[in-house]
């Protein structure tokens, strides 16, 4: 049975949220604000979240992922480049951005390249850094699709000004790991509307120089 995705874009930025789900299970990606509307999604859906997956650990993307946490009982995980980040505002960037500084509790599992298995999930974790050290993204190959984070997006590509960016090693992770997936694979953005592979090798005034 092929996955289903839901979309949210929550918080001041607009972060997308999405809850990847086959059959009752699910998992969450990114819940970087807005903890009852993800709350409520889930459960009006029926569903039964297995854990929540950061695509890197910015303010703006793990705003709720303490609320879901304690609320489903489930483990936290996050690339171990950025294990400080979540309880360093300084790091997550909410203390130069924010009135209020946002901070999650400690992983409880580290993220690392190669493949992953979460209940009936399997997927394919790519370190895909730049935007930050520990940026990754996530390859659903029997879906065609890849949860990209802040990485790549449609028409662009993630800003390397803050923390541990470097916008070199930021193409690098495109060029050779999310280019090396077929053109006709979707693109999950961490912000704004998905894409595909193929389009943004096209299209992307970033990438097609």
């Amino acid at each position: 049975m092929s996955l289903n995705i839901e979309t949210l874009s929550l918080g001041p930025l607009g972060t997308n949220a999405y809850i990847v789900s086959q059959n009752s299970h699910a998992l969450v990606f990114d819940p970087g604000a807005e903890a009852d509307r993800l709350i409520s999604m889930i459960n009006n859906k029926r569903l039964d979240p297995q854990a929540i997956l950061l695509t890197h650990a910015h303010f703006d993307h793990i705003g709720a992922a303490d609320h879901l946490r304690k609320h489903f009982q489930i483990p936290l995980y996050v690339h171990k480049a950025e294990a400080d980040w979540l309880t360093n505002p300084v790091l997550n960037g909410s203390a130069l951005f924010q009135h209020t500084e946002i901070i999650a509790s400690e992983a409880d599992q580290f993220l690392e390249p190669g493949k992953l298995q979460i209940g009936t999930f399997s997927f394919d974790v790519l370190h895909t850094p730049g935007h930050s050290p520990g940026g990754v993204s996530f390859v659903f190959n029997d879906d065609d699709l890849v949860i990209s984070g802040d990485c790549l997006f449609r028409g662009g590509i993630g800003r390397t000004d803050l923390t541990g960016g470097d916008q070199n090693v930021l193409l690098a992770s495109i060029y050779n790991q999310l280019f090396s997936l077929p053109d006709h694979f979707q693109v999950y953005s961490g912000h704004g509307p998905k894409t595909t592979i193929g389009y943004e090798k096209q299209n992307n005034p970033f990438l097609t120089n």
